[in-house]
Formats: C-alpha cells, structure tokens, sequence
C-alpha cells in the first residue's frame, strides 16, 4: 500500500504528520531531547529493526528536524544532533508525555516523568492560551485559511 503524502496540504497539522507522524519518528525525536546522538543509542532504546532506523534517520535529516554532524568525541563515526527546527518540536513531545501520563497509566502505575533539572519538580501541564492570556479551549478556536501574505 503506499503512503499518502500531504507535502502540498494547506492544513499545517498534516504536514506536520507527513514530517513526523509515524511512532519510530516521534521516539527518535524523544530520544534524541534525551540525549541519543549515535545509530547505536537510538537502536538500543528503541529496539527497532536496523533498515527502519535507518529511514527514519534520512527523513528526519532530510526533512530538517535532526543534522547527521561529526561525532562529539573526534572519532569517524557521525551523530545525529536536533536542528532548531526539530528543538521546536520540544512542546509537542511535552504534550504527548502529559496527555500519555493523563491518559494511559493507572494511579500509582510506575511510569517515567520529566521534570526540571533545577529543581527536580514535575512540569506544569501545557496549555493553550490565547494572546491576552486566556486559557482556550477547543471550542473557543476556528481555522481560518491564509489565501495571500
């Protein structure tokens, strides 16, 4: 069956699922805030099949989200670094964890968290706001399409 792309939709959610929609991308991504760099961390944690790895990879490069860069500790090996367009994607991994944590584990179940580096606390649950402040609901927005700039 082949994939259907949505390189040309105007709607920017499904780009955004055409560049990063699949699980092992979103894991990579994850992985790599936490701190994978090489092929071999990244297969490891995620237990993925080395030619499925290795896809992901080139799209993520390609498509901008991670750089294959020389290796940190000088050797001839190369490693995978987040670009600025893939850091961005940084609340997007927060609000999947909170809406995983929310919805998928049992009171008391143990599960990972992320938490600040300062202080060790828990993060605040995301939420989106309006411009003056407002906490906004989905009922309280609309799309509205951009025909010209």
């Amino acid at each position: 069956m082949t994939r259907t792309r949505f390189d040309d939709s105007d709607c920017p959610v499904a780009r955004s699922v055409d560049a990063i929609g699949d699980w092992w991308s979103l894991l990579i991504v994850r992985d790599a805030f936490d701190g994978s760099r090489r092929f071999g961390e990244f297969q490891r944690s995620l237990g993925v099949a080395k030619n499925i790895l290795t896809a992901r990879l080139r799209a993520l490069v390609a498509g901008g989200v991670l750089a294959s860069v020389p290796a940190s500790d000088g050797s001839a090996y190369r490693e995978y670094a987040l670009t600025p367009k893939g850091e961005a994607l940084f609340p997007v991994i927060v609000a999947l964890r909170q809406w995983g944590e929310q919805n998928f584990f049992a009171p008391g179940e143990a599960h990972s968290e992320l938490v600040d580096r300062r202080d060790g606390r828990r993060l605040r649950a995301l939420e989106v706001r309006a411009e003056d402040g407002r906490r906004l609901d989905p009922g309280d927005t609309a799309v509205h399409k951009i025909t010209d700039r």
